[in-house]
This record gives C-alpha cells, sequence and structure tokens, in this order.
C-alpha cells in the first residue's frame, strides 16, 4: 500500500456518502409507489416499513412529528401506496432510506389481492365450513408436526408438548417454509404424516411478512389440509398473521406454543381427571360397604337377639324378675292380711266372754255349754256352771225372778 494513499474512516465515508445524497435537490423530494411489508409501529410512534415493487424493495421510516399531518390511516402490509419523502444516508447503519413525509393509499397491494381473492373463492366453495371441521382429539399419542426443522417453532412445540406430556411421540416433517419450494414441501409434509396416522398435526412456522408466510396462501397447501383425514391445527407467524390454511385448518392456533398447548393434554389435567373417576367410584363403593357393614351389625344384634341362649337367659331374667314381683306382691297381701287379723283379734278379745272375765263378771251356762241369756233359758231346780275369773262354780237354780221395767 502507498503512503501517500488517503485512509478514512467508516464515520467520515459514511459523512461523506450523507452529504452526497444531501446535496442531491432529485433526493430532497421524491414520490416512490410500492407495497408495504415487514411494517411496524415503533412504541416512541415512529413507523418503520419496507416499501417493494416486483424487482426492488427499500428501508422507509415515517417519525411521529410527520404522522399527524402525513398519514390519514392505518398502515399495513399488502397496502399499494405512494410515499413522499427525501432520501438520505443512515450515517451509524451506512444505509439509506427513504424518510417518509407523507403516504396515501394506492390500491391494494397485488399479494393482498390475491389473498382476499382466494380466500373469497375457498369460502364460496364450502372448505371453510365448520361442518367439513374435524374435532381435535383430546388424549394423543403422536403428534406430527410439518415445519421447519431449524426454526423456533419447532423448538417451541417441543419444549411445551415435552413438558405438558412427555409421553406424547412428536413426529417431525422437515419442510420447507418459505420461497418457491415452500408449498410443494409443505403438502408433501401432510401427506407423509397422514401414511404415518399421526393422531393430530400441526402446520405452521413462525412469523414473517406476507411474503415470507405465502406458501401458507396457496391453493394447493390449502386444498392439501382441506383433504387430510388427520385433524390439523395451523400454527402460522404471530397472532396478527392470518393465513387461508387457518380457515381451511380443523383449528387454528396463533401461535406454534398456543397449538402444543391444543394438540397435547396437559399429563397433570389427565390425572386429575383419573383421580376425578378414583373418587367417584370410591365414594359408592364406600358408600355400599359402609351399608353392608351396618346391615351385617344390624344382623348381628338381631342374631345376638334370638339367639337360643339370649332368649334363655332373657326368660330367666324375666322369670327372676316375676317371681320377685309375686314374693313382693305375696308379702303385700300377707301383711295386709296379718293387719286385718290383728283388727280382728282385738275386736274378739273385746268380745270374748274371758276377756269379760278379767274385769270381774261372770259367765253362766247350763251342762251342755250353752249360754245362759234369760230367765227363760233356765228352769228351777237346773244345774248351771258360773264361770268367773279363777275357776267355775256349780250352782242349782231354786228360784226364777222376773225383773220388771
Amino acid at each position: 500500500m502507498r503512503a501517500n494513499r488517503n485512509i478514512y474512516t467508516v464515520k467520515q465515508l459514511n459523512t461523506y456518502v450523507k452529504n452526497m445524497f444531501a446535496q442531491d435537490h432529485f433526493l430532497q423530494s421524491v414520490f416512490v409507489r410500492g407495497e408495504v411489508s415487514n411494517c411496524k409501529y415503533n412504541p416512541r410512534g415512529h413507523i418503520y416499513f419496507t416499501l417493494k415493487d416486483i424487482d426492488c424493495e427499500i428501508s422507509c421510516v415515517m417519525f411521529r412529528s410527520w404522522r399527524e399531518s402525513g398519514l390519514e390511516f392505518q398502515l399495513q402490509n399488502g397496502q399499494q401506496i405512494v410515499v413522499g419523502g427525501y432520501v438520505a444516508l443512515y450515517e451509524e447503519g451506512g444505509k439509506y432510506q427513504l424518510y417518509t413525509r407523507q403516504i396515501v393509499l394506492d390500491g391494494v397491494g397485488l399479494l393482498h389481492e390475491r389473498y382476499e381473492q382466494l380466500k373469497a373463492e375457498l369460502e364460496e366453495s364450502g372448505m371453510f365450513a365448520e361442518q367439513y371441521k374435524q374435532p381435535i382429539p383430546k388424549y394423543i399419542k403422536t403428534l406430527g408436526v410439518v415445519t421447519a426443522s431449524t426454526g423456533a417453532a419447532i423448538q417451541d412445540i417441543i419444549q411445551i408438548a415435552g413438558r405438558r406430556n412427555p409421553y406424547v411421540q412428536i413426529i417431525l416433517y422437515p419442510a420447507t417454509v418459505q420461497g418457491e419450494a415452500a408449498a410443494p414441501s409443505i403438502i408433501a409434509g401432510i401427506r407423509a404424516l397422514e401414511k404415518q396416522k399421526v393422531d393430530v398435526m400441526i402446520v405452521g412456522r413462525g412469523g414473517g411478512s406476507i411474503e415470507d408466510l405465502w406458501a401458507f396462501n396457496e391453493r394447493e397447501v390449502a386444498q392439501a389440509v382441506f383433504d387430510c383425514s388427520v385433524p390439523i391445527i395451523s400454527a402460522v407467524g404471530h397472532e396478527t398473521d392470518t393465513t387461508i390454511i387457518d380457515y381451511v385448518s380443523d383449528l387454528r392456533a396463533p401461535t406454534p406454543s398456543a397449538a402444543a398447548e391444543l394438540a397435547v393434554t396437559d399429563i397433570r389435567d389427565i390425572f386429575e381427571t383419573f383421580d376425578s373417576f378414583e373418587m367417584r367410584l370410591n365414594r359408592p363403593m364406600r358408600q355400599h360397604i359402609e351399608k353392608q357393614r351396618r346391615e351385617t351389625e344390624r344382623l348381628g344384634m338381631k342374631l345376638k337377639l334370638y339367639h337360643p341362649v339370649t332368649r334363655i337367659r332373657e326368660q330367666s331374667q324375666k322369670s327372676l324378675r316375676m317371681e320377685d314381683r309375686l314374693q313382693a306382691c305375696m308379702d303385700r297381701i300377707l301383711k295386709q292380711k296379718r293387719h286385718r287379723m290383728d283388727l280382728y283379734i282385738a275386736r274378739m278379745k273385746g268380745l270374748s266372754p274371758l276377756e269379760k272375765l278379767q274385769s270381774g263378771f261372770s259367765y253362766i251356762e247350763d251342762e251342755t255349754g250353752h249360754n245362759i241369756h234369760s230367765i227363760e233359758d233356765v228352769t228351777v231346780g237346773q244345774d248351771l256352771v258360773i264361770r268367773v275369773q279363777d275357776g267355775n262354780i256349780r250352782a242349782q237354780v231354786k228360784e226364777i225372778q222376773e225383773e220388771r221395767r
């Protein structure tokens, strides 16, 4: 290298080129027609997007301060627009951009128009109808995946499916998901996994522009999804991306990760279901066992109640109780009878002649022992016996005198 040659820094070179752009009056006010792609809204309010046609593309930026006066609609991918602004070099990045001051619509972009046209045709043909949707099996053994083998989509699917149920087998068909070879590769993957008889299939890829995702908008791919006998979950791009196969598939997932969650039931839910079934089975079984136990106890008590030994014991106890009651009753009656007898004895003592004799009275009877009550009971010369307290006196009637009242 010659010593007198000038050597510049990168910054010096970029500054020089930037000044060259700034001195070109043509580049200071240009209007460019093209299709919007890779549109992104910055959190600070700036808009970054790519403007392209069939052969070329250019990076564009619209700052927040220019949006209020230069943009009257929501900028989206696929729109055909006319951009007014100036071209300048982004010095730090070393690339030139179209700094946009004004954006107006210039019709629908070619790809977007093709998308809407195919969508309308397939919807009219009935391919989107719910009656053709197959149910996604709740419990699967094999999961087929049609996607790129090196993308983030397959890694997310493997991670989430493995976490939810490590027993599910994942069969990957490493398809090309972008470019001219993508559509035939995706179709081949669907048909290959269908022959493998997987339980459910995920077809998709990570996010990108409408051009990156276009293979999933092809008619042939949509037809392959519709004809597949295996239930298919579409998982193309991010949540905001929508492709034709999202409408044709049996179930649409917003992301590949969400597709894995929809396809693979969490094994913990399965175990909880088993536990629930076990509880539902054990509850009536325990109730039946408890019922039989109570019945057994009841029959045991009944057996004890009617056992001959028990009956004999009860009858014996009953006999003893009756004997006690009878004895008590007899004692009570005897006591009452004794009491009455004592009363009668007392009365008889009060009426007994012998008792009268003790009081100084005497008792007269004839020789036959008949008591003399009246003068009519005796005759003159009749022998009588006079009983007194300390003995008997024999006498003879001398005279009978009648007492006059």
